[in-house]
């Protein structure tokens, strides 16, 4: 019995199918069959039930991939321990939304790989139901998201927050700049559906008030968001601080709306009986990287005009080291 086999029952039984646990392990679809087929000739028993479509568990099954999990995270503890410095990549899928993955993701994964080379961040950007979907799945470690995701199974640490105004292009909304929410309603909304995390609590929100938009378009994607806003197409809640620079370049204009809208919590989550000393340590860096304020923080950008409309800073700020040091000292062997 081989750890590789051990690791094609337990992703098969994880990820729902040979096929994406061969996805996962970068290896072929035959190749994960042929190493379940060792283990069953070597146990003299069906791990699967080959009457059924889906790779569904036997009861033998189901008992060693409980096995099957106890053995890897043994063995992955004993390289933490034992293994040199220089070995035991370790890949860590990470769920972000498009706001993250346009602010402060380019830095915080920068400053994870300087300081580890062995830690390889696989980021998936969507949105923040179907990412707490894909890490109940098992498709995904941890993920970055707004709150408002209550579920006994998951560990929640808060990471940060997102102030939200009112934006349109200049022009767009004639007269007073300062309006009830109810007169705001009787334009077109541009809103995000709620599969979004920001757009499921922002309709609450505005439920909660009983405020209906007369005309609302949905689109669950924040650059076309954006881009529909730029073109007057409606008003959109947009992210306050990274657009500034659109706003100052008057390619939007911010609207002054009572109440003004709440702001959306970030927090950082993973699977209970998955917690480990690594995850924390991201995590904590992730409290220490977050931040909404400015686009695409990684690195030196040339000053430009077209940056300053994108609200770039001449040189991205930096993690503290105290925080930096925070990781190194948990991947230590």
């Amino acid at each position: 019995m081989t750890f590789k086999q051990l690791e094609a029952l337990y992703w098969i039984a994880q990820l729902g199918g040979f096929a994406e646990a061969a996805a996962h392990l970068h290896a072929s679809q035959s190749a994960i069959s042929k190493r379940v087929q060792e283990l069953e000739l070597q146990l003299g028993t069906e791990l699967f039930d080959r009457s059924q479509r889906s790779a569904r568990l036997t009861e033998k099954g189901e008992e060693l991939t409980a096995l099957a999990r106890s053995l890897l995270q043994q063995r992955d503890a004993a390289l933490a321990q034992f293994g040199r410095p220089d070995s035991a990549e370790r890949r860590i899928r990470i769920g972000v939304t498009e706001l993250t993955a346009m602010t402060w993701l380019p830095r915080f994964v920068e400053t994870v790989q300087r300081h580890d080379a062995r830690l390889i961040l696989e980021p998936d950007v969507d949105m923040g139901m179907a990412l707490r979907d894909k890490l109940m799945a098992g498709q995904i470690d941890m993920i970055f998201v707004p709150d408002g995701h209550n579920d006994a199974q998951l560990a929640v640490k808060p990471l940060g927050r997102v102030d939200n105004v009112w934006m349109c292009k200049p022009g767009h909304v004639t007269g007073k700049k300062t309006m009830r929410l109810q007169e705001l309603a009787r334009h077109r909304l541009l809103t995000q559906g709620e599969r979004s995390g920001t757009g499921a609590e922002y309709a609450r929100w505005l439920r909660s008030l009983h405020v209906q938009a007369a005309d609302t378009l949905v689109c669950n994607n924040l650059i076309a968001l954006l881009s529909l806003t730029v073109s007057g197409l409606g008003i959109s809640y947009l992210p306050q601080h990274c657009l500034a620079g659109m706003v100052e370049a008057g390619m939007l204009e911010t609207l002054d709306v009572r109440p003004a809208l709440p702001p959306v919590k970030y927090v950082a989550l993973c699977k209970k009986d998955k917690q480990s000393a690594l995850f924390s340590a991201l995590i904590e860096l992730a409290q220490q990287a977050c931040d909404f304020k400015l686009m695409f923080q990684a690195g030196r950008w040339p000053a430009s005009s077209a940056m300053g409309a994108l609200g770039l800073g001449k040189e991205a700020a930096t993690i503290p080291g105290s925080v930096s040091q925070a990781l190194v000292q948990i991947l230590q062997p």
